[in-house]
């Protein structure tokens, strides 16, 4: 019996469509991103209808019916954009107008030269699992949110040591006594995670990285899990309050009364990538794993 992996590599939806349907959305508060939409502007329609423009955020993006999204910025701005698209997520092209980009492959030229490769379908929709998570209180879920990257209970003044019991399928795993904890994706994996001293992992795998921050028992390493698993935390002391942070953004303040509970999320996220895509080489060139390559290779 044959199965398909989840994780592989998709047909565009649009492939086969006349004029397929694009938002173009960016930061545009950053460097040449404005002069990069207006560039995009006047070559999309030779291939596609723009159905919305964004550079602001000001769009509740899961209401505008799209094939996909043209992100001009970082991957704070394909981050922004998953997270307004909450369940309703649409591939992306993701431009990067930074630095680092991970998540941004394609150059301002480089997303120009395959306009009409990109807009025909010659390409390859690449999904991503995401979180949801969920903080309790008694048996009300009084926040929630979807994430991309990451869930992290950091803490606040008084800067302190605090504990947290970790809970995997009801299960009591362990208590860490740290200053923090992160749950990450594979694409988180190279965010919050890794400067925590978490692993890489293979962005389209299904699973879980679990990273204290600064444990003070030095045993505490970083745990990788499945995708399938619930992971729930504790905080002990209800007089200590820290923060539970999604993708960068506060969610909300908990006490040792709540409880944070983190899942695989619904909806995929959708990365556009050529057909000449490659994961090892995203990670050599924006780690800077330089070593003794030979370029000429």
């Amino acid at each position: 019996m044959t199965t398909v992996d989840p994780a592989s590599p998709k047909k565009p939806p649009w492939a086969g469509k006349d004029r397929p349907r694009v938002l173009l959305l960016g930061a545009g508060n950053r460097p040449h991103v404005e002069e990069e939409a207006e560039r995009l502007s006047h070559l999309l329609p030779k291939f596609a209808e723009i159905v919305h423009t964004d550079l602001e955020w000001e769009a509740d993006l899961s209401e505008i019916d799209a094939d996909f999204a043209i992100v001009l910025g970082g991957d704070g701005s394909i981050l922004g954009a998953a997270r307004s698209m909450g369940y309703k997520q649409i591939p992306i092209v993701g431009v990067n107008m930074g630095k680092l980009g991970f998540l941004a492959a394609f150059t301002p030229d480089h997303v120009v030269d395959q306009l009409a490769a990109l807009c025909a379908g010659d390409c390859q929709i690449i999904e991503h699992m995401m979180l949801r998570c969920r903080v309790f209180k008694d048996d009300e879920v009084i926040a929630e949110r979807i994430g991309l990257n990451e869930m992290a209970i950091l803490g606040g003044p008084p800067f302190q040591i605090r504990t947290i019991d970790l809970y995997v399928d009801t299960q009591l795993a362990t208590s860490y006594s740290c200053d923090g904890l992160i749950i990450s994706t594979p694409v988180g994996s190279t965010a919050h995670n890794l400067s925590a001293g978490g692993p890489i992992l293979r962005a389209d795998l299904r699973a879980f990285v679990v990273s204290p921050i600064s444990p003070h028992t030095l045993t505490m390493r970083s745990v990788v899990d499945t995708g399938d698993r619930c992971f729930e935390m504790h905080l002990r002391g209800s007089d200590r309050t820290m923060s539970v942070v999604v993708d960068g953004r506060v969610l909300s303040p908990v006490t040792g009364d709540h409880r944070v509970r983190v899942d695989q999320a619904q909806p995929r996220f959708k990365l556009v990538a050529m057909h000449d895509h490659n994961y090892y080489r995203t990670l050599r060139e924006k780690l800077g794993w330089g070593g003794q390559i030979d370029h000429g290779r």
